[in-house]
């Protein structure tokens, strides 16, 4: 059992206000594990006011980047030698199996140390040739931040936001998820280890009412939030009343199309292991529909089919383990409703479909594929979270761009075939935010988000640094050398 009694606020180990407290359950045994402070209104307010100080008179903001670079590798240095605790923490919370943790968590340093090299070669200051003279265009901090991250993927995801937050010059209070909240004491520890000035980061775990007195407290800059549409709809209304900037990652539904000259390997080692299979199913960027030609549909199916078969269902903790448990009874519930929904509306069942018979314990669901199905159908059109993948034949290239297109959200997508012209033709004509060919991964170099109700905003990438700055004009003459 884990016992934390206190939150990171002002560069030390803080009391809660109350008493309340959180339990963690383990996905995996349905035991509680941890016992954490849950945060009120007073130990937000706590947090704010530890972050604004920092960012109003502190020396963060107005240190070089180089100063600011120094301290982040620190940081990621501190992560990387602590990686093994931290993925076993990690495991533990979500049930997640353990080599996709582990990678996330080595992405985790890499981000840090990719953050603090862009923040020392970034201009600045960038001196123009206005229309009148010339003009310098000055890039600063936008202030202090509320970063609101989900329980998939609860450091990775934080990261994406701290590290090029931190990089830029802005103070940060952190809401950890009420199911993940143990993995962000390592943040916390890595911040101290590091020596990051007080107030910069701030980390409290809260549920979502307090996490809406966050985005609206009056001393938040910027709300950036990964998360659910319903919650990021919720959450651009209340920023919009006060027009503070925010950032929204929410959720996607993304096809990946098969043209008829693609390659089985190709298809089935990505459609599988990054859609369906992807963190348990619980990851907004699976591909969980796959598009098929008519022509070649039912060897696509079984291929598929075969694919998912072979993963191996289990503890996370086992190396071997492809899908662990979801996060909670209730998301497994949510995912049984629609694989009820599925077969209602008649999509046919090639594996899975139910509870894996082999375990007494554990929120497990079986990596279930549904076969001819139509894009109107629910599991065409709504994000499940679950290891579900969904497959459907189409007649032509131009239908198959019309059903990918045909959905609310644009977050990502994949076109196999042999033809890269051809793959390219397709992947322009897709409106979302990240495309693969004949395969489909992330670069942190590049930017991340999504079109329509998949979000607003990027991260990652020189887009993700960009997305913590203000841009500030200063007319006249040259700064005198």
């Amino acid at each position: 059992m884990i016992v934390k009694d206190s939150f990171f606020i002002d560069g030390t180990w803080t009391a809660p206000a109350t008493g309340h407290r959180l339990n963690v359950v383990s996905p995996l045994t349905e035991q509680v594990i941890a016992h954490v402070p849950e945060g009120m209104p007073d130990d937000m307010d706590a947090a704010v006011a530890a972050a604004r100080r920092a960012f109003d008179t502190g020396p963060w903001p107005r240190m070089s980047p180089a100063e600011r670079g120094i301290i982040l590798r620190r940081m990621a240095a501190h992560i990387r030698e602590n990686i093994e605790a931290i993925t076993d923490t990690i495991v533990a919370e979500v049930g997640v199996p353990r080599t996709a943790v582990r990678a996330n968590n080595e992405a985790v340093a890499l981000l840090l140390d990719y953050y603090s090299k862009m923040a020392e070669n970034y201009a600045i200051e960038d001196v123009r040739d206005g229309l009148f003279g010339k003009v310098t265009v000055r890039s600063e901090p936008v202030g202090v931040v509320a970063a609101i991250v989900p329980w998939n993927g609860p450091l990775f995801l934080l990261m994406l936001k701290c590290a090029p937050a931190l990089a830029a010059g802005c103070a940060i209070v952190a809401k950890p998820a009420v199911e993940t909240p143990l993995c962000a004491y390592h943040l916390a520890e890595a911040a101290l280890a590091a020596g990051l000035p007080e107030g910069v980061l701030n980390v409290v775990q809260a549920d979502r009412a307090a996490g809406e007195y966050l985005v609206r407290h009056k001393g938040i800059d910027k709300v950036s939030f990964t998360g659910s549409t319903v919650a990021g709809r919720a959450i651009a209304s209340i920023c919009g009343q006060d027009l503070k900037r925010v950032s929204l990652e929410l959720g996607g539904k993304s096809a990946g199309i098969v043209l008829d000259d693609a390659r089985v390997e190709d298809v089935v080692n990505t459609v599988v292991p990054r859609g369906l299979a992807a963190n348990n199913g619980q990851a907004c960027l699976a591909i969980t529909r796959v598009l098929l030609p008519r022509g070649r549909y039912d060897e696509f199916v079984e291929a598929i089919t075969e694919k998912v078969k072979s993963l191996k269902v289990g503890d996370p903790n086992d190396v071997a383990t492809n899908v662990g448990p979801l996060i909670t009874a209730r998301q497994r519930e949510r995912v049984e409703n629609y694989l009820a929904i599925g077969k209602r509306e008649g999509a046919r069942v090639t594996v899975g479909g139910g509870r894996p018979s082999a375990f007494n314990h554990g929120w497990f669901v079986e990596p279930t594929v549904f076969a001819d199905a139509d894009n109107s159908m629910t599991i065409a059109q709504e994000e499940i979270f679950g290891p579900v993948g969904t497959l459907i034949p189409y007649d032509s290239e131009e239908d198959a761009v019309r059903i990918a297109n045909d959905n609310i959200y644009g977050l990502g997508g994949a076109v196999f075939t042999a033809d890269l012209p051809r793959a390219f033709r397709v992947a322009r004509q897709i409106r979302t935010g990240i495309y693969g060919v004949n395969g489909y991964a992330l670069d942190l170099g590049a930017p991340f988000g999504g079109f329509k109700a998949s979000g607003l905003g990027r991260e990652m990438g020189k887009e993700g640094f960009e997305g913590f700055l203000e841009k500030k004009s200063i007319y006249g003459v040259e700064e005198p050398v």
